[in-house]
């Protein structure tokens, strides 16, 4: 792959981080109820906001291990070690994305079964959809490129 296109979505990949970061702090100031309310109470009185801060640490930790693996990929070190335990922190950064909507989404039903929830249970389902195709993806990329990675350490052993 030309160092051109792995630094092409590098940029992109910062890109989204940049644009997730400032949705996750805008977003809080134009929610309805926080129309009164100051930065202090947007920020620490909201325990569900603390929980969706937290949540989104694998999203970025995932972000972080595919510009990792894009730099691999550029100086032609795909198949190694390094490569193959970025997509495995990949895969597990998307079960813990899915294990915190589930959580969320378990809250709303069970804790507050008389609210609309409506719009919150289809956008936690799309996350849910989204994050295990990139499991699943990330998952076989990385049972491919084990393999890879052990028929190289072996062509190595018998040269």
């Amino acid at each position: 792959m030309k160092k051109s296109s792995t630094i092409l979505l590098q940029i992109t990949l910062v890109v989204i981080g940049l644009a997730a970061l400032a949705f996750l702090l805008w977003e809080p100031h134009i929610e309805g109820r926080n129309v009164n309310s100051t930065l202090s109470q947007i920020y620490f009185h909201d325990p569900f906001l603390i929980y969706v801060y937290i949540g989104s640490i694998p999203f970025f930790v995932a972000l972080y291990q595919a510009f990792r693996l894009l730099g691999y990929i550029a100086e032609n070190k795909v198949f190694s070690q390094p490569a193959v335990n970025n997509l495995r922190m990949i895969k597990y950064c998307a079960k813990t994305i899915v294990a915190f909507i589930v959580a969320a989404e378990a809250y709303l039903f069970i804790i507050r079964p008389g609210d609309d929830i409506a719009g919150g249970v289809f956008m936690g389902l799309l996350v849910i959809f989204v994050s295990g195709v990139t499991a699943t993806a990330a998952a076989v990329f990385e049972k491919t490129l084990q393999k890879a990675v052990d028929i190289k350490k072996e062509n190595d052993l018998t040269v």
